[in-house]
């Protein structure tokens, strides 16, 4: 038997290191008798976003290899480095983090980094402890959103440890390279040194503790994209589109990327932003300007949830302009990212 089942250890690639389980050293401790298989997994990296995957894909080819076993078969996941109790691995702003949420689109120009925002405020003003990474490293615009452009980041020593101190705005923790750069210079960075830069914010943000980070992602499939899936074991995602038919194509490229078999990120939902807009004079009245239901249609296509339908609110314009997000306890725009922020919750809830 332990023939076979190092032979299935060998035919199980680590999409990062390209390397086998075993070769790979994941492989902690493997136990066979004629009544159980169990094989525990150390995952050297903490939150590594592979090893669901991974165990899922092991457990399926130990079933095929002995089916006589069902379900005798025990896959154990171990994620990081021993670690003495009460003491956090000082050496990751991230190892208080609790759900991170990716927010994405198949384009630019359909609000993203605007929902992101809100979402956010949405969940901080809710009391939840929350954090936002602008990982849109070539069009960073969270620190105007949240009017904090002039913002310098100070450092301080953690052990022995660097750590960058975020922006603490509106309730929510906030880092991003625009922090650091002019958006000229991002423009002008290669893939390497967009990626490289991105790395140094998620691991060494003095995030603390935190319910949520929200991941502001760059619009489209890309290195960053590879590089956040590949340093973080991301919760859930939620894709924001709008209405038009040109859009929605991008989108459905977006949700492919998440279910693939090396991503295997959640969608948690679609949202339709621009939904519709309606002047403050004609409280009744609804123009569907971009489109009527395309992203609802595209969700049942999807057989995924359309989580949250935003119109065009002139608040909301104007407050990412100014530095104050629309959805601000008071705005008209609150109540419809609040909704939109407890759906998320609840549905991250539900797989925990």
């Amino acid at each position: 038997m332990k023939k076979e089942v190092d032979k299935v250890l060998d035919s199980i690639i680590h999409p990062e290191t390209g390397l086998s389980l075993r070769a790979s050293g994941i492989v902690e401790s493997v136990a066979m008798s004629d009544e159980r298989i169990a094989v525990t997994l150390l995952f050297k990296r903490r939150r590594d976003p592979f090893a669901k995957s991974i165990a899922r894909q092991l457990t399926e080819a130990l079933t095929a290899e002995f089916p006589q076993m069902g379900e005798k078969i025990h896959i154990e996941i171990k994620e990081g480095e021993p670690q003495t109790a009460g003491e956090p691995d000082k050496a990751d702003g991230m190892a208080r983090v609790g759900k991170i949420i990716a927010i994405a689109s198949g384009k630019g120009g359909v609000g993203k980094s605007t929902v992101a925002s809100n979402l956010a405020v949405s969940l901080a003003a809710t009391g939840y402890r929350v954090g936002l990474l602008d990982a849109d490293i070539y069009g960073p615009s969270q620190p105007k959103m949240f009017g904090v452009e002039d913002f310098v980041p100070a450092a301080e020593m953690s052990g022995n440890h660097e750590m960058i101190v975020p922006a603490h705005v509106y309730g929510v923790e906030l880092m991003s390279v625009g922090f650091f750069i002019s958006t000229d210079d991002a423009l002008l960075w290669r893939g390497p040194m967009a990626t490289g830069a991105l790395r140094q914010l998620i691991h060494q943000t003095r995030w603390g503790e935190l319910d949520y980070l929200l991941i502001d992602m760059p619009p489209g499939t890309g290195d960053v994209h590879l590089t956040i899936l590949s340093e973080l074991k991301i919760d859930g995602a939620v894709i924001v589109s709008t209405p038009q038919q040109v859009a929605l194509a991008d989108v459905r490229r977006g949700i492919a990327m998440f279910r693939s078999d090396k991503v295997n990120v959640p969608v948690l939902g679609i949202i339709e932003n621009m939904a519709w807009f309606t002047p403050a004079e004609l409280p009744d009245n609804r123009y569907y300007i971009f489109g009527r239901g395309g992203a609802r249609e595209l969700a049942i296509a999807e057989g995924i949830d359309l989580i949250g339908e935003i119109p065009i609110i002139q608040s909301v314009m104007d407050g990412a302009d100014t530095g104050k997000p629309g959805a601000l306890p008071g705005n008209r725009a609150e109540i419809y990212y609040r909704e939109t922020a407890q759906i998320i919750v609840d549905k991250l809830g539900r797989n925990c």
